[in-house]
């Protein structure tokens, strides 16, 4: 029955990349809100879950209530676009299987985040189960990504490169930016920003004391610099004689995004971590992560030793000069 429907009804590959679109901006949206209710303090705001102070699907008319329950809704639209990204990349011909497999981690990845959201509620922010929300988050944001990139192109359409050194510089700079991260939210679950407004105990990582948030940010500042100057290494090492130059582009992008960071993390610091700017700081940290899949993309798989010298190159030059520069 499944089979008669799917030849009935087919979707394009070019209206299926934009539905892989909607689902990223989307991912993209639900760290962006998630990082504002805990930056005003909205984390607590609707105290039971999905409930809001048993008002059904209206919450109170109080500021961090509403907060809270905007993200909630957004989370919601956000499970419409993942199940149609996953739906969809059913009936997507040609049919690929990877797509399909990216794609129903969307709605999965959303469910959990769902039951860690109820779990986050019930346990008064504990910051582990903050840190978890986020990283969850930023872990959907891979498969997202994974599958906007991969909608747009064939298998065929993009050469694979030759410059294995290259590639992988480049795909040696995830766990350091994926470190980095990691770091950033330790920070926050141990500063002043927990999640809850005046009146509510929320708990704070103290493992070093009342100094603990100082500690955290210097080691945060010390992976961050060494994330950077390897991204900076990489760049030069892309632009030597006979390297493969086409991940150059969004690598800048993720260079300009982390000076722009130290300069707002230093700013944040110095000014006492007002939230708007924390907030902006966790923004740039999103989008950054989003540029350094986007570099990984670029870069490419790597070809076959066994590939004949020259010849796969040349047969597929014509599209990978229309990929390399996608976004």
């Amino acid at each position: 029955m499944f089979a008669r429907i799917r030849n009935r009804f087919e979707i394009s590959p070019q209206r299926y990349a934009q539905v892989t679109t909607v689902a990223l901006i989307g991912l993209t949206l639900i760290v962006l809100t998630g990082a504002a209710v805990r930056l005003t303090d909205s984390g607590l705001g609707c105290p039971d879950w999905p409930k809001c102070y048993g008002e059904g699907q209206h919450p109170a008319l109080e500021t961090h209530a509403i907060i809270e329950m905007s993200n909630r809704i957004v989370t919601a639209l956000l499970g419409i676009a993942v199940i149609a990204a996953a739906v969809l990349a059913f009936f997507r011909r040609p049919f690929r299987r990877h797509l399909a497999i990216f794609g129903v981690l969307l709605p999965l990845g959303v469910i959990a985040q769902a039951i860690l959201g109820a779990l986050v509620v019930k346990f008064d922010l504990r910051p582990e189960l903050v840190m978890g929300h986020f990283i969850l988050s930023m872990m959907l944001l891979d498969a997202g990504f994974a599958l906007f990139w991969c909608s747009r192109y064939e298998p065929w359409d993009r050469r694979r490169s030759w410059d294995r050194k290259g590639v992988w510089a480049v795909r040696c700079l995830v766990p350091l930016g994926q470190l980095t991260i990691l770091a950033g939210t330790i920070a926050t679950g141990s500063g002043p920003h927990a999640g809850e407004f005046e009146g509510q105990f929320v708990q704070r990582f103290t493992f070093e004391g009342h100094g603990t948030l100082e500690w955290v940010v210097q080691r945060h500042a010390v992976i961050a610099t060494i994330y950077g100057l390897a991204a900076i290494g990489v760049w030069f090492y892309l632009r030597r004689p006979g390297g493969d130059r086409r991940a150059l582009k969004p690598l800048t992008v993720v260079l300009l995004l982390l000076a722009l960071q130290g300069i707002l993390g230093y700013v944040q610091w110095e000014l006492k971590l007002p939230s708007e700017i924390v907030w902006a700081h966790v923004a740039l940290a999103t989008f950054n992560w989003l540029a350094m899949l986007w570099t990984i993309a670029v870069a490419g798989r790597l070809e076959r030793r066994d590939a004949p010298a020259g010849g796969e190159r040349a047969a597929d030059s014509a599209p990978a000069t229309a990929g390399a520069g996608a976004p």
